[in-house]
């Protein structure tokens, strides 16, 4: 739910964010239909996914060493920290070994690990972190404290709503493993190339989304995802 704008940590009480805020006040409503879609629809993709996340696991227990989630520590509403579940896509310790961000050539990727980001099947332990309130199926990709320290004013706007699963911004920045490795061939290093030129680039398409939200576009946009992961 939005969260009074009092109660906002003092680090997103902006001039940049508070007119994003004073849309949002106006759709509370569609804020607590989003919630209850988000709870009721997780719950049961949990369930009817249930064999897939049991073949994932053992493939990638077979594949490599290491658990079988990955678990970091994002950020979410109102700038709280929060634990996202993935599947393991790389080597054990991965993020001690190398950047927060991945290119497409990047070495920590196991075999098993780069047939399930192609398809983007990483995601679906997410489901529990919607169940949670974590994140919402439609959102703000959420980012590690180190980037979304670098956010500017009007970026902190996007802390008012959950992180999402999916968004325009992951729609249209699908291959941003391939953009990321133009970047490193240019002698950049990942973390400047993210922060410089990706991160405001997602944040344009982040930013349009407070503006313009609804619950039938998230609709809308879920089902546009699942055309593209198949596609």
């Amino acid at each position: 739910m939005l969260m009074k704008w009092e109660d906002l940590p003092e680090e997103m009480k902006t001039d940049g964010a508070r007119p994003y805020y004073d849309i949002l006040v106006k759709k509370r409503a569609s804020l607590i239909i989003k919630r209850i879609f988000d709870f009721v629809i997780s719950l049961l993709m949990l369930c009817l996914l249930s064999p897939v996340f049991l073949v994932l696991a053992i493939l990638i227990k077979l594949d490599s060493k290491g658990p079988v989630f990955y678990r970091q520590v994002r950020v979410t509403t109102g700038s709280r920290d929060f634990r996202i579940y993935k599947f393991r896509t790389m080597v054990q310790n991965a993020d001690k070994i190398g950047s927060l961000v991945t290119a497409g050539n990047d070495a920590r990727i196991t075999k098993i690990g780069s047939k399930i980001r192609k398809c983007r099947l990483d995601e679906l332990p997410q489901l529990l972190n919607v169940i949670k309130g974590e994140m919402s199926f439609v959102g703000t990709r959420p980012e590690v404290r180190k980037y979304v320290e670098a956010y500017d004013d009007e970026m902190r706007a996007t802390l008012l709503m959950p992180a999402g699963i999916t968004s325009l911004a992951s729609i249209n920045f699908k291959d941003e493993d391939v953009i990321m490795d133009r970047y490193l061939d240019q002698g950049m290093s990942a973390d400047t190339a993210y922060i410089k030129y990706v991160l405001p680039e997602k944040m344009k398409y982040n930013l349009e989304y407070m503006k313009t939200f609804s619950f039938w576009d998230d609709v809308k946009l879920m089902i546009k995802t699942f055309i593209k992961v198949l596609t």
